[in-house]
């Protein structure tokens, strides 16, 4: 049997994959709401997939706890954050997994740690907590880390389809952690070494953050000389060997705009580039509004409370929030304006800031200026309700001439 540790946008849909393909699978986590709901026979986020995923671990059997159970496999996927100040990840909850599940473990169990960690960090904080308890790693408790390769809004395809990392202190451990693995993924799984595991999956989030910086880099220079970034980008990966991603209005999520931090916080004499493409994506949501000030001036745009922003979530499709670009700039713009613009997400169906709307046609009504931060489908087949409105369109997906972009 194994045990899930933590039900969140990775655990949840890690545990269902294995039990949908025929392993014992109890998953486990600490909020009993989020666990009766579970149990209740209901998802507790939206995605692709998700609710028919739920429902075949369900007839296959899966159990969801509160409770830590005994057994000899853990997953450990909980949150890591950062510490905003020094930017070296914040290991808390993967270390009180583990000591919860030191409570319980027999002598021979495997833990593997699926949260995203800097390198080094499972030997900094992990193996400690461990030997603390009585253990010796290699002997009693095996380790291994087995970082997830998913994104919200394809996660049921991308379980069975990307492929994996697994790292352990043993070879024969890694061999029998990828066995598991592979139960439902389609791609190729890879066994290295502990801290080459923790790197890769880091160093995979770093290079695409610095692609993003680059392209709103070159966002920002294009606008400060009135050229058109978007034609210049399709023009210059027409080029074999060329592929610029396209600028937006920030980096949200909980891997691309906190991973690379890690970095910057272990190797701050090293970690320049990175740290400067950091920088650069954060200040996106500031630009954005720059922007709308600028728009504002222009256009005669002296009513507030007619801007609205479309979308809350950190990309399209999907109703994650975290380090979301629209908060950001609703918390800065706050400072500068000290009234709230009004906002819409057809994903977020409870009021988490002001002014919050939840009807498109309301939304549009009672502004004359949008700024398009999310390109849900929504707004991309309803573009053509905003004909008469003064368009931001941060995402380069609304047509027409009067449309004004980054």
């Amino acid at each position: 049997m194994v045990n899930v540790i933590g039900l969140g946008y990775i655990g949840l849909p890690t545990a269902l994959m294995l039990a949908s393909h025929g392993v014992d699978v109890v998953g486990t986590d600490y909020n009993k709401e989020l666990v009766k709901t579970l149990q209740n026979g209901h998802t507790t986020f939206k995605e692709d997939g998700l609710e028919e995923l739920f429902h075949r671990a369900i007839d296959a059997g899966i159990r969801f706890s509160d409770k830590y159970q005994e057994t000899d496999i853990y997953i450990v996927s909980v949150p890591t954050p950062y510490d905003r100040f020094s930017k070296r990840v914040d290991a808390k909850y993967v270390v009180s997994a583990v000591e919860a599940v030191l409570k319980v473990c027999p002598v021979g169990a495997t833990i593997v740690i699926e949260s995203t960690v800097s390198p080094g960090t499972i030997d900094k904080s992990v193996r400690p907590v461990i030997e603390a308890a009585g253990y010796e790693t290699g002997v009693d408790i095996s380790l291994v880390h087995a970082p997830e390769r998913i994104i919200p809004g394809n996660m049921v395809y991308e379980l069975l389809h990307n492929n994996r990392t697994i790292g352990a202190d043993d070879r024969d451990v890694g061999e029998k952690i990828k066995a598991l693995y592979a139960a439902f993924c389609e791609g190729e799984i890879v066994v290295t070494d502990i801290r080459t595991a923790e790197m890769t999956k880091v160093v995979e989030n770093t290079y695409r953050a610095v692609n993003i910086a680059f392209a709103n880099e070159l966002a920002k220079i294009c606008r400060y000389d009135k050229m058109n970034v978007y034609e210049i980008i399709r023009i210059c990966n027409m080029h074999p060997r060329v592929n610029i991603l396209q600028p937006g209005p920030g980096v949200g999520g909980h891997c691309i705009s906190v991973d690379p931090w890690f970095l910057v916080g272990d190797y701050p004499h090293l970690a320049n580039v990175i740290n400067e493409a950091m920088e650069t994506n954060d200040a996106m949501p500031a630009f954005v509004l720059h922007r709308i000030y600028d728009i504002m001036k222009e256009k005669g745009i002296k009513d507030l409370s007619r801007i609205g922003l479309y979308g809350l979530t950190y990309k399209e499709n999907v109703d994650d929030m975290r380090e979301s670009p629209t908060l950001q700039l609703l918390e800065s713009q706050e400072k500068h304006l000290g009234y709230p613009l009004k906002v819409y997400d057809p994903l977020i169906t409870e009021d988490v800031v002001e002014h919050q709307y939840h009807d498109l046609d309301e939304f549009l009504e009672d502004i004359d200026f949008v700024v398009i931060m999310v390109a849900h489908d929504e707004i991309i087949k309803e573009q053509r309700r905003m004909k008469n409105k003064i368009v931001l369109d941060c995402r380069n997906v609304i047509e027409g001439a009067g449309v004004i972009h980054l």
